[in-house]
């Protein structure tokens, strides 16, 4: 029979990868899967906890590894997590920065903010909840869920990490059958998987240090895997696009923009320099890039992911919400007309009418009519449901026929704008190609949005 350890394929050794910057991965999964308790494991076993913080984590002379993350005083209580948790910790190789999703599923939400801006999902799979003794095994619906999420949010890297393995009578079988069931599921639904561990979170086995030969896995130990994660590439060969969150007037005689005002946000694609010929958008007006600022006031180029103030060589109206984005560019005229003067393509056509994938989080079901508002960038707009198209099953992976979505569900909704929006597919560009829907009345965040 197929060992586990060959069943599975543990991620290489990334030699492209920037270790210089920090990793920004999530622990996911269902309840009481381990997550806050791995967490803490990592904290503790690469030193990153001091004695004073574990001495008040202390209960029946037992370490919580769990209460080093669960911060609420909910949480503590009910021993769960309701909020998304942010730890730090660093080993010789690599920087940090860690988000502890809640697994229940009224706080898909919370997890969905987490994964938005990850690097990495390492999903926990309880092999005590499993029917492990069985090589047809059914994954838990979180487990499935929260990969889909993590998938559909582009998160660049998944790393399944199968706990409790040291709880179950025949950890070796179990883990065999386990990482094939997460094979499968993931060969299904298009996940790319760079690595499938056993651990035990409790007692510290395969997480920072090695197990070896337990479950028949000779591979790295979770720590080893995110040392090797790389950083999710920003949207950098594309045409710019910079959504306007600040814009900031100065004197001429304190600054070198002369009197010109200076629009600060984050570049969402390509990169912007001096020279640069740019649309405003919604107005339409051209104008071209004079001076660009990074965080620091420093006159520089900046690429997609890097904040940067943005000089324009003459006055325009720009406000909070629009876009500065690359001018459009000359079509070729047609052959058999070579005297019609060439219209002008769009970097980032703008619609109104969008097909998007939403991952519901409201309490009352999506349905055909209701109007939210809809963010995208920093410009909010009116959206009416036009349709809803399908509903994912996130057992079997079919799109149903649906007429709404119901809380935490994730399917193909189509969606009417009151304006036209500069939005592009998800899979092409991360920040054109999302958005939030908030409910009008309440205010809360309604669903998440990816536009196909």
């Amino acid at each position: 029979m197929t060992t586990a350890h060959q069943a599975t394929a543990p991620v290489a050794a990334n030699a492209g990868s920037n270790h210089a910057s920090a990793l920004k991965f999530i622990t996911c999964g269902s309840v009481d899967d381990g997550k806050s308790t791995l967490i803490g494991r990592l904290l503790v076993d690469s030193r990153a906890v001091l004695q004073d913080h574990l001495a008040g984590v202390q209960r029946g002379g037992e370490t919580d590894l769990a209460l080093l993350t669960d911060g609420l005083s909910a949480e503590r209580e009910q021993g769960i997590t309701i909020d998304v948790a942010y730890r730090y910790f660093a080993t010789e190789s690599r920087k940090f920065i860690i988000g502890d999703a809640p697994g229940h599923e009224q706080y898909t939400r919370n997890m969905v903010t987490a994964a938005s801006g990850a690097d990495a999902a390492v999903v926990l799979v309880d092999a005590t909840k499993l029917d492990w003794q069985n090589a047809a095994l059914a994954l838990l619906p979180q487990t499935r869920r929260h990969s889909l999420l993590a998938h559909l949010l582009r998160v660049h890297s998944l790393v399944f990490a199968v706990n409790k393995l040291d709880a179950v009578a025949n950890p070796e079988l179990a883990f065999a059958h386990i990482s094939a069931a997460l094979a499968q599921f993931a060969a299904d639904a298009g996940i790319a998987v760079r690595a499938t561990v056993p651990v035990s979170a409790l007692k510290g086995w395969n997480v920072v240090d090695a197990h070896a030969g337990w479950c028949g896995y000779n591979g790295p130990t979770l720590l080893e895997v995110l040392e090797q994660l790389p950083n999710t590439p920003a949207d950098t060969g594309l045409p710019l696009a910079f959504p306007v969150q600040w814009v900031e007037k100065f004197s001429s005689s304190a600054d070198t923009s002369q009197g010109r005002r200076v629009f600060w946000g984050r570049v969402a694609a390509g990169a912007v320099a001096p020279g640069t010929a740019v649309q405003i958008f919604p107005s339409g007006q051209s104008a071209t890039v004079a001076q660009v600022l990074d965080h620091a006031r420093r006159p520089v180029g900046v690429d997609a992911g890097q904040s940067a103030g943005i000089i324009l060589d003459r006055e325009v109206d720009v406000s909070r919400g629009d876009w500065i984005l690359a001018a459009p560019t000359p079509a070729a005229a047609a052959a058999e007309d070579d005297f019609d003067t060439p219209a002008a393509v769009p970097a980032w056509p703008a619609s109104r009418e969008l097909l998007t994938t939403v991952a519901w989080m409201d309490d009352e079901p999506l349905v055909a009519g209701r109007v939210y508002w809809a963010l995208h960038g920093h410009r909010w707009v009116k959206a009416k449901v036009k349709r809803v198209v399908h509903r994912l099953d996130i057992n079997t992976l079919a799109e149903d026929e649906a007429t709404q979505l119901d809380p935490n569900a994730i399917g193909h909704v189509e969606l009417l704008l009151q304006e036209p929006l500069p939005a592009a597919p998800f899979g092409q560009a991360r920040v054109l190609g999302s958005l939030i829907l908030v409910d009008t009345a309440s205010h809360k965040t309604a669903g998440a949005v990816l536009v196909n």
